[in-house]
């Protein structure tokens, strides 16, 4: 079972693998990127993971790398990598969400430590996340009728109480009710009401 995923960012492929045989020793899944630009454009289909990422890069450098990952508020964790003197860089790094920063030549242990405890503090958050999601994509398959029903039944209202709302039978309500808890996942009633509230789809 590995330890997490690690996504690599460094323009110097001699950093890259040596990077890349201490963190699968370490028992990581890594990916190695060779710019910044490459991981932007790959991240899309990325599961979650710590990224690694060199400060000075060609192009998108790891400033700009920390400030369009904080735009697309994405939840991986990051620890960037900087040479000697780059201390202001690195402060403004962690400014920016890095969660740690490592001074060339850094101690192998060290960094595993680092992505470590980034990953296990940007877990939780980024699974809750990926549910949150999940919950509003079901939402997006309900008819709107469908989710004028949800909504009454959310906000407490009986079939009887919806149905003379939008003037249409209770036996019609009972459908779309069977159709909101089959598309919604949801078992009960209190359950469909939870995954609203996840989904802050709960109007007051």
């Amino acid at each position: 079972m590995p330890r997490g995923k690690v996504y690599v960012i460094d323009d110097d492929e001699a950093m890259r693998d040596s990077l890349e045989f201490l963190l699968t020793s370490a028992d990581f899944e890594v990916v190695l990127f060779d710019s910044a630009q490459a991981f932007l454009e790959a991240i899309g289909g990325l599961a979650f993971g710590c990224v690694v990422s060199d400060v000075r890069m060609p192009g998108i450098d790891g400033i700009e790398l920390l400030r369009r990952l904080k735009a697309q508020q994405c939840r991986f964790p990051v620890v960037i990598m900087t040479g000697h003197g780059d201390v202001p860089l690195a402060v403004e790094a962690m400014k920016l969400g890095a969660v740690d920063f490592l001074e060339k030549p850094f101690d192998d242990d060290m960094l595993i430590a680092m992505i470590d405890t980034g990953l296990k503090r940007a877990e939780p958050e980024a699974r809750q996340e990926a549910i949150t999601r999940e919950i509003a994509e079901r939402i997006a398959t309900l008819s709107p009728r469908e989710r004028q029903v949800m909504d009454g039944l959310v906000a407490g209202l009986s079939n009887k109480a919806i149905a003379r709302e939008y003037d249409i039978s209770p036996r019609t309500i009972e459908v779309y009710r069977a159709n909101v808890m089959t598309k919604m996942q949801a078992g009960s009633l209190s359950e469909l009401v939870r995954l609203a509230m996840q989904a802050g789809a709960l109007k007051d």
